[in-house]
């Protein structure tokens, strides 16, 4: 199977996961809600379950979240969690039934995830959260950087759509390929900014677009 197609997951790929795994079960949910495209569901998985093996009990602020897969795995993987927040400036229709079929499968989701269709600057964040995200397009990741920063919370991004012409580069495209020079001078920003930092990937095949950045302040155990 292709784990980068953009093309939905419906009941017809019910067959590729049958075992009694988290994730199989995960996916075959998707596929009955029939709204999210497979790329997006290895994303979200590939990239909650790093975060959770560095960050655990936190409230979760889901920022440009989609269709909110990527809390709602997040509270899956770890019951700690307090609540998560769902926050995009245009949140798709599909997204209600997709947390519903959740929901279905898993009562304790009930309540758990809030969606709010509004601007990323119009969440109170705070010192306990993390904010966490799946392909910020282009600035969206330094707005998150900035956000995080200002709030003192943790944070894990998997960038994309990086803005040449706006993002700094760190004046590394001498050395370094443009879009890593920026996701380097991310980490460096941050690690200046008093956090510890560590680099991950997720599995090439299905995004390009690979790179994670998992921070905590240095103060946090």
């Amino acid at each position: 199977m292709d784990r980068s197609s953009r093309n939905r997951l419906n009941e017809r790929h019910l067959e590729h996961f049958t075992s009694d795994s988290l994730f199989d079960k995960i996916a075959r949910t998707v596929c009955a809600a029939g709204c999210l495209p497979r790329k997006e569901l290895y994303e979200a998985w590939e990239t909650a379950r790093r975060i959770r093996r560095r960050i655990s009990g936190k409230r979760v602020i889901d920022m440009a979240c989609g269709h909110g897969l990527l809390a709602h795995i997040m509270v899956l993987l770890d019951d700690t969690i307090p609540a998560a927040i769902a926050v995009d400036k245009s949140i798709p229709k599909s997204a209600s039934s997709l947390a519903e079929t959740l929901i279905g499968n898993w009562p304790r989701l009930k309540d758990r995830v809030e969606f709010r269709q509004a601007d990323l600057t119009d969440i109170e964040i705070n010192s306990d959260d993390l904010l966490v995200s799946v392909h910020g397009c282009g600035r969206l990741t330094d707005r998150i950087i900035d956000l995080t920063i200002e709030a003192k919370a943790s944070v894990a991004l998997l960038p994309c759509c990086h803005d040449l012409k706006r993002s700094d580069t760190g004046e590394l495209t001498g050395w370094l390929e443009p879009t890593l020079a920026i996701d380097v001078t991310r980490v460096s920003r941050l690690q200046s900014a008093g956090y510890n930092v560590v680099t991950q990937e997720i599995p090439y095949d299905i995004t390009p677009k690979n790179r994670l950045i998992i921070a905590t302040p240095e103060d946090v155990v």
